[in-house]
């Protein structure tokens, strides 16, 4: 069966070439509506199908994204994809997703490919530290988004929360029930300082320090999801253990409702608990927890714009780090602190 072509659909139409080229490529600006409806009924009774390839080499748009993402099991990941990608399909690109799985040089591989296939941007969840990979596709003036984290020494169009507020609204909820016993559990910084992970632990410190709380060192754990049932034993069995528990991500506060349940630890009869990142299975535990809600979705959603901006070489050269404000989620995981005997 011979292949249709766009002839085809232009003489069945009764158009030209150029015009079945510009209705699929969606420049209708000087195509009357009925011939807009016209092309569309041919195509859709000839069941043709556009050579995609030959339309990217014309135009040298591939009309795909890259998303490189450093850790997909976390809930601000995949509800940020999700909303690119629900933002992107919209104008007809696609997205290729990558995770990393916080490793630089992974990363650092699937932007070679991503390139190498010509995808038109990159929307990065930064794994690396170094600035060089990324220096790279900045002086190639490559559509280029950070989601989550920043790199040092890199100027490019970023998308976070802002993390020391969410870790101070935590802490002011805390203080408001009348903890003074306050931990902060944490996945390790990384060798360059993961991002959110660095500015929770300085915003831990500043909301300790403004509420006029002492800081103790035995207090704060930057630990890997493996060791974090040992650091919460410790803590628990230090001679003033701490009464509430602030989790930094969602990840970490899986473990420590995992070790409540394992250990019949009482939240928050025994323990107050509030965690940063809205996990769905926040509000599934019993009780449900409290959290910082980052607005994950909605930062993916200006994060594609701001895509689409660079591509079509609108608005967006000017870098700018965006910082979306969290807001706190009632739970009934925090009350006042049992009273000592």
């Amino acid at each position: 069966m011979k292949k249709l072509t766009i002839e085809d659909v232009a003489r069945k139409a009764g158009v030209s070439k150029s015009t079945v080229s510009q209705f699929l490529n969606k420049r209708f600006k000087y195509m009357s509506e009925t011939t807009r409806n016209r092309i569309a009924e041919v195509i859709e009774e000839l069941n043709y199908q556009p050579n995609g390839l030959a339309r990217s080499l014309k135009q040298n748009r591939t009309h795909m994204v890259g998303i490189i993402v450093a850790n997909i099991d976390y809930s601000l990941s995949i509800q940020c994809i999700r909303a690119i990608e629900n933002e992107l399909q919209r104008h007809g690109i696609q997205v290729i997703i990558c995770n990393s799985d916080e490793n630089a040089e992974k990363e650092n591989t699937y932007v070679e490919t991503l390139v190498a296939r010509q995808v038109d941007g990159l929307i990065i969840f930064p794994a690396g530290g170094q600035a060089a990979p990324y220096t790279k596709l900045i002086d190639a003036e490559y559509p280029l988004v950070f989601m989550d984290r920043l790199v040092e020494g890199i100027s490019t169009q970023s998308f976070l929360l802002d993390n020391e507020m969410a870790v101070k609204t935590a802490i002011k909820e805390l203080t408001r029930q009348g903890h003074e016993a306050i931990a902060f559990l944490s996945l390790p910084l990384g060798l360059h300082a993961i991002t959110p992970r660095k500015e929770r632990m300085s915003g831990y410190k500043k909301a300790m320090e403004e509420a006029g709380l002492p800081l103790q060192d035995a207090y704060m754990r930057s630990v890997p999801r493996e060791e974090i049932s040992a650091a919460l034993d410790e803590l628990l069995r230090l001679p003033e253990p701490p009464t509430a528990l602030l989790a930094a991500n969602d990840l970490v506060l899986g473990e420590i409702l995992k070790y409540a349940n394992r250990q019949a630890v009482a939240i928050p009869g025994q323990l107050s608990v509030i965690g940063i990142d809205d996990a769905e299975f926040a509000r599934i535990y019993n009780p449900d927890i409290t959290t910082i809600r980052q607005p994950a979705y909605e930062m993916g959603m200006q994060a594609a714009k701001i895509m689409l901006n660079l591509i079509n070489d609108q608005d967006g050269s000017m870098p700018i780090t965006y910082r979306f404000p969290p807001s706190l989620q009632q739970g009934q995981s925090v009350q006042p602190p049992a009273l000592k005997q």
